[in-house]
């Protein structure tokens, strides 16, 4: 038999080493482990070995078993496993002679060890082998040759280390560990471990509460990889997830997931890494209120990571689904005897400290159930078991505590008690918005503090107290219009993508005109609107948050008009109404059957839209509207009248009630009406103070028939005004023409995104113009006219907070947006907009003005004043 050369063997045994790590890297484990055994049978085959190649030998036995034992316990879950076989492995080291060489060696099985740790949630543990690794590789480095070689693995330990500290809070220890790692990296042109750090400074960020710093870090992170040809790594999906969770955006969170489950079910790391995925995605559905989806994710990633061996991931499966259950049961009232008991035991086998979040979370929720069944004494006993939050304790934990609290004091018949709980959760809850970067980011945040919301409307209500109605209410909706606009101008990396967007969006108008295919087109348009999306969630930031505004101030502003504000308890629909220094409480029946009559009412006017449209067509869709229009009269204004008599409005919708074309209603033709989604946002508009500007801006987008005529008329009323037509109405000069005028005025078709409501578009000479860049104006103008499209629509997210094209406008400085509801027809919007420029140059009113031009025709004419009239 030719005995085999131990030189040759040991060279490709660490070229399947270096191979098996690799593989490790992309999560392909099973191929990683299959290369490794056989690199030991190899080594196996020329044991024992001549004296001059044993610590040769030696070496590259431990390096391939270290790394086996680290890829078997992924593949198995079995941790204990993997810390068992690393310490046989520790073993070998001491065999080893020259200090620096088991200085590395020892560098390395610590840093596999502590990350073994971490797996499982023991990050205390995990520090003190990371320190020990360290200090093995700082002698490496100090007494061996080329220490550059070697400065890859001591920035992943330092990096690594961070993560533990940033797990356990210990934010000072983490930043520095990542400052000098990253520091190291850029030194050395280390471009895979810059990326891996970015993101752990983005995970940092998150911890600390600053979501958009934790977002850009993030997509910096992303770009880094993409640059370096390979895929972001499983961990950067899910943290990017917890951002958009920790924002309030369940949607946006769900939908980021679900475009990464599949990709991580084929890879070999499905017990741990789709896990993983598993447990957020049933939070995202959580929070999204899908109690049925959030149950099945939530039961998913348990079994998994039962077998991972993961007790956190265990407990925050159990406390998702347990959180579902409740929900459902608070809903539903049905509140079985079962369900707190198993909250309680839940929550005493999660060992504390490292589970004390997670126990105390189960224990919230027992409390709640317990409350509602009656058993004040265990609910009272549960919660003060639970701790104060610290410093990084996440803001649905503070806001479950104190709705925990306030509901207790409900129950005790402590209702000033409980409005104190719910107005300190609501001052964190700001303070958690303030550090928030985007439109999306500010209006998602409500989410988190809807519950102590609605509750503090039922209190409020159940005394009929209008005037400490109106002052809740503007501390619980709309908040993101409290903020002071900066003039920062859009980002210029935004700017680029929007353009790149937009590019795609006219080659598939192309295609699809010329009948080619689009499918490659489509893909790459959503992909770059979703990065374009993502970029905007940290790119925009706003000034100082405005004080909630005040019943007083808003009646002395207010003078001889009316305040209308709507709310909804449960189904129950309400109005304050204020007007002439009294406030009065009204209400108004079911909340749901308003949204049923504004939805169809909306449906019926988007049908008679059409210019030609037939006239027994016509017939039929007229008598539906005007059926729905009277409904909605009978039920939100005649109840309402004599409480305003003939004053011009002010009006404040609530959800579904922000899709109803106010003119339409027969109790308001020819009233003067102006909507805002807060009183507080109203106050602002009208305390606006604007420059003196007198540029006219007029702008006509392709494709409208009766839209030459119409610019053609308001010339004669502007006549030194900017006209933008044809090849010259384009993005970029219309945008520069727009800052700082007086008004702009468009005749262009667009459509509202009730999914990405700050890309609503207003297609120009060269693509669409979106929500987002008219949002970047340095000085919007005072006034914009929408002649035509559904620009005025927008996306009602929790808390009432309104996002779409017209409310990125008004949140960014424009005093007040004239804009349709739905759609219109080119010839009927050109005669409503001629009727309305006449009206203004007589009355200086926009709201004067579109109540007589809207008047005229009303059905055809769903258009609104928004801001201040």
């Amino acid at each position: 038999m030719t005995k085999l050369d131990p030189t040759e063997v040991i060279d490709k045994v660490r070229q399947l080493h270096r191979t098996a790590a690799d593989k490790s890297c992309l999560a392909r484990y099973h191929e990683g482990v299959r290369l490794l055994r056989r690199a030991v049978g190899l080594l196996d085959s020329i044991y024992p070995v001549p004296d001059e190649h044993y610590t040769e030998w030696l070496v590259v036995r431990i390096r391939v078993s270290s790394l086996l034992a680290a890829l078997s316990s992924e593949i198995s879950g079995d941790v204990g496993a993997g810390l068992a076989a690393l310490d046989d492995v520790r073993l070998l080291t001491g065999a080893v002679d020259d200090l620096v060489l088991k200085a590395e060696l020892n560098g390395a099985l610590d840093h596999n060890y502590a990350a073994k740790l971490t797996t499982v949630g023991r990050n205390e543990d995990s520090l003190k082998y990371f320190d020990l690794s360290l200090e093995h590789q700082e002698y490496r480095l100090q007494h061996g040759a080329a220490p550059e070689s070697r400065m890859e693995a001591f920035t992943q330990t330092l990096t690594m280390r961070a993560s533990s500290h940033t797990r356990l809070g210990n934010v000072q220890q983490a930043r520095a560990d990542l400052t000098r790692s990253l520091e190291l990296a850029e030194k050395y042109e280390l471009r895979a471990q810059a990326a891996d750090i970015h993101r752990n400074l983005g995970t940092l960020a998150l911890r600390t509460g600053d979501v958009p710093e934790a977002l850009r870090l993030f997509e910096v992170s992303e770009r880094s990889y993409r640059a370096l040809g390979r895929d972001a790594p499983p961990w950067l999906w899910l943290e990017q997830a917890q951002a958009l969770l920790a924002a309030g955006l369940a949607d946006e969170a769900g939908a980021h997931l679900d475009g990464h489950m599949a990709v991580m079910a084929d890879q070999d790391s499905v017990t741990r890494d789709l896990g993983f995925v598993e447990l957020h995605r049933a939070s995202a559905a959580l929070l999204s209120d899908d109690l049925d989806l959030a149950r099945q994710m939530a039961a998913a990633a348990r079994r998994r990571m039962l077998k991972v061996g993961c007790k956190t991931c265990v407990a925050n499966a159990t406390i998702v689904g347990l959180q579902a259950d409740t929900r459902e049961a608070l809903r539903t009232g049905e509140f079985a005897a079962a369900l707190p008991g198993r909250a309680l035991r839940a929550a005493d086998k999660m060992p504390v400290p490292r589970l004390a979040d997670q126990a105390a979370t189960a224990r919230m929720l027992a409390v709640r159930l317990d409350i509602r069944r009656g058993n004040l004494k265990r609910a009272v006993e549960t919660l003060d078991k639970v701790p104060r939050p610290g410093q990084l304790t996440p803001i649905d934990y503070r806001m479950l505590r104190r709705l925990c609290r306030a509901e207790l004091a409900v129950a005790q018949g402590n209702r000033a008690k409980a409005l104190t709980e719910i107005r300190s959760g609501l001052t964190e809850l700001d303070a958690v918005r303030d550090r928030m970067g985007g439109l999306d980011l500010v209006s998602g945040t409500a989410l988190h503090g809807q519950e102590l919301a609605d509750l503090a409307v039922k209190l409020v209500l159940e005394r009929n107290d209008a005037r400490r109605l109106f002052v809740w209410l503007e501390r619980t909706r709309a908040q993101t219009y409290r903020y002071e606009p900066l003039s920062a101008g859009t980002d210029p990396e935004l700017a680029a993508r929007v353009a790149e967007v937009r590019g795609l969006g006219q080659a598939i108008q192309e295609a699809q005109h010329d009948g080619h295919p689009i499918a490659g087109l489509r893909a790459k348009y959503n992909e770059r609107l979703r990065e374009a999306q993502r970029l905007g969630w940290h790119t925009g930031r706003w000034g100082r948050p405005r004080p909630v505004a005040g019943l007083n101030e808003v009646a002395d502003r207010l003078g001889d008009r009316a305040m209308v504000s709507f709310a909804a308890s449960g189904d129950e629909l309400v109005a304050v109404v204020v007007a002439g220094g009294e406030c009065r409480l009204v209400r108004l029946g079911s909340a749901e059957a308003a949204a049923e009559s504004a939805r169809v009412l909306n449906v019926d006017l988007d049908a008679l839209a059409p210019d030609n449209l037939p006239e027994r067509l016509a017939e039929v869709v007229m008598v539906s509207a005007r059926k729905q229009a009277d409904k909605l009269d009978a039920q939100l204004i005649r109840p309402l009248a004599e409480l305003f008599g003939g004053r011009e409005l002010v009006i404040v919708p609530t959800g579904p009630l922000y899709a109803v074309p106010w003119g339409v209603l027969p109790g308001l033709r020819g009233r003067p009406t102006v909507v805002a989604p807060s009183a507080t946002a109203w106050l602002a508009a009208e305390l606006t103070k604007s420059p003196r500007a007198r540029k006219i801006v007029l702008v006509r987008g392709p494709g409208l028939a009766g839209a030459r005529g119409e610019l053609e008329k308001l010339t004669t009323h502007y006549r030194t005004a900017t006209t933008m037509t044809g090849a010259k109405a384009t993005v970029k000069s219309v945008l520069r023409a727009m800052d700082g005028a007086k008004l702009a005025h468009f005749a262009a078709h667009g459509a509202h995104e009730p999914e990405n409501a700050l890309f609503s578009r207003l297609e120009l000479a060269d693509g669409a113009l979106f929500g987002h860049e008219m949002a970047g104006l340095r000085q919007p103008p005072r006034q914009v006219v929408f002649a035509a499209c559904e620009l005025a629509l927008n996306r009602i997210r929790p808390g009432d907070e309104a996002l779409g094209f017209a409310s990125a406008l008004l949140a960014s400085g424009s005093r007040t947006v004239i804009a349709p509801l739905s759609r219109v027809g080119d010839l009927a919007s050109a005669a409503a907009m001629d009727d309305y420029y006449r009206a203004l140059a007589a009355r200086d009113s926009p709201a004067l003005a579109l109540a007589d031009a809207i008047a005229v025709d009303p059905f055809r004419r769903p258009f609104v004043c928004l801001g201040s009239g």
